[in-house]
């Protein structure tokens, strides 16, 4: 079994579970888990899948196979001892409602689910027309999180949404973000980006991959080169773990405050 490393302090503790067994993608992860304002007030513990998960989760099978093998493997960490679980793979991961059925007392959400809180949080509700999108990796992914945020906002059969503007792929796995070169990364990245921009009047931008945290720069410069400087630099771009630690800090609060 995996185990769970700490980091941090306060009285609040989350986990932060990494559903593929990459350790390189953990530590990213943890580092953008402790750039949110609030990571100071609360403890986050990590964990990586065994060893026989996915290195990298591109598609349905590898999403299955995740959580079984982390359900089966779990036994010997003792999830009473936390307030949250944040499950770090950006897709409708299955693990979000077995530990939320497992596990009532917990509160628990994955960063997919939380992305599209913060998205829909920083969008204009006004007549602008501002929009937000996905970028992703592989062509699996485009429709998978396209049904995927229909179903989370309750939406019934082909009804649009005219904030959402879609997912758009780079091509790219998520384990590719620590292996390909830097420069492939890049242009790869800034292509989904632009296809991404030019969609719509877009305001925010989510990474869909728990891999492209610490690429925002790169997505805001492709940004610029459509929307000029200073419209770029008002994006919002979206980290998904850190989006997941913010809204599970806010959902515990909640159950303090309104209960």
């Amino acid at each position: 079994m995996a185990a769970a490393t700490s980091t941090g302090g306060g009285n609040m503790r989350i986990l932060l579970l990494n559903p593929n067994s990459s350790i390189t993608m953990t530590q990213s992860m943890a580092l953008a888990a402790q750039e949110t304002p609030v990571s100071q007030t609360i403890k986050i513990d990590t964990y990586t899948a065994p060893a026989q998960a996915p290195a990298s989760i591109n598609d349905d099978v590898d999403i299955k196979a995740s959580t079984t093998i982390i359900l089966d493997g779990m036994g010997g960490l003792n999830l009473d001892k936390y307030d949250a679980v944040l499950v770090a793979c950006f897709s409708v991961h299955s693990l979000v409602a077995q530990l939320s059925v497992r596990h009532p007392r917990l509160a628990v959400t994955g960063i997919f689910e939380a992305s599209i809180l913060s998205a829909l949080s920083l969008v204009s509700s006004d007549s602008t027309g501002e929009q937000w999108g996905i970028l992703t990796t592989g062509d699996f992914w485009e429709k998978h999180l396209a049904d995927g945020v229909s179903e989370f906002l309750g939406r019934d059969g082909n009804a649009q949404d005219r904030k959402f503007c879609g997912v758009y792929s780079t091509g790219l796995t998520a384990g590719d973000f620590h292996t390909v070169s830097p420069d492939e990364i890049r242009a790869k990245l800034r292509a989904a980006t632009t296809q991404l921009v030019r969609a719509g009047n877009v305001a925010c931008v989510v990474m869909g991959c728990g891999g492209m945290a610490g690429l925002e720069d790169i997505i805001r410069s492709a940004a610029r080169d459509v929307y000029g400087h200073e419209r770029a630099d008002k994006l919002y771009v979206v980290d998904g773990v850190k989006a997941g630690i913010l809204q599970l800090h806010q959902t515990i609060n909640s159950r303090y405050t309104f209960r």
